[in-house]
C-alpha cells in the first residue's frame, strides 16, 4: 500500500482551481508532519499554512516551476495550487539552517505522502527567494522559508516510464501528458 502512495506522489503541475483544500486539511497535513524523527530532536521547524485565493495569490509568483520544461512559467490561471505549506527553519532552535536540510526533507515528504493519501497531489518547491518569501509572509526575523509546499487537486496525468541505463532523466510533457522517467532497480543496487 504505501509504495502505491509513493507511486501516485508526483510533482504535480496542474490543479484543479475550483477544489479548495480547507484550513482543516492543512493543519492535519502538518499534525503528521510533526511526528516523524528530527536530527537530535530539536523540531526546528514552524509552518506557513494557506489555503485563502489572497493569501496563496502572494505565495505563487514568488515559486519557480519545473526547470527542465522550456517555455513553462507553472500552472496555467484556473490551475493554480489551492493551498501551500511553506516549511520554515527557526535560526533560534539552530542558527546553521542548513544542518536541517535531510530533516526539512523528511517532514515535506511526509506531509506530500499524507496528502496523497487524501487524494491531493502537490509539488515541492525550493526555487523561490527566501528573503522575499519571508517578506511577502510578514515571517518573524528568525524563521527562514526553507521548502514550499504547492498543494491541490490533480487535474493532469503523469506517467512513470522505466529508463534505461544511460538514458536521460528529464521529464519531459508530450501530448499534455507529463512524463517522469525513473532509474530501474537493477541499476541502483549495490552489493549482494
Amino acid at each position: 500500500m504505501l509504495k502505491e502512495i509513493v507511486k501516485k506522489n508526483r510533482s504535480y503541475r496542474s490543479f484543479d482551481g475550483n477544489h479548495a483544500i480547507g484550513r482543516e486539511t492543512l493543519l492535519d497535513l502538518v499534525d503528521c508532519a510533526r511526528y516523524t524523527p528530527s536530527s537530535v530532536n530539536l523540531q526546528p521547524f514552524q509552518y506557513f499554512i494557506s489555503c485563502t485565493p489572497e493569501t496563496n495569490e502572494t505565495i505563487f509568483p514568488l515559486t519557480a516551476w519545473a526547470r527542465l520544461l522550456p517555455n513553462y512559467d507553472g500552472p496555467a490561471e484556473g490551475h493554480h495550487p489551492t493551498g501551500y505549506i511553506v516549511v520554515c527553519t527557526d535560526k533560534n532552535i539552530g542558527p546553521n539552517t542548513d544542518r536541517f536540510r535531510t530533516d526539512v526533507g523528511i517532514v515535506s515528504q511526509t506531509i506530500m505522502l499524507a496528502a496523497t493519501e487524501k487524494g491531493l497531489g502537490g509539488c515541492m518547491i525550493g526555487n523561490f527567494d527566501k528573503e522575499k518569501m519571508a517578506a511577502a509572509l510578514k515571517l518573524p526575523e528568525n524563521l527562514v522559508p526553507s521548502l514550499v509546499l504547492a498543494l491541490g487537486k490533480p487535474d493532469e496525468e503523469i506517467t512513470l516510464l522505466d529508463l534505461e541505463k544511460g538514458g536521460d532523466s528529464k521529464y519531459f510533457r508530450k501530448d499534455g501528458r507529463h512524463f517522469v522517467p525513473k532509474r530501474k532497480l537493477e541499476d541502483i543496487i549495490l552489493g549482494d
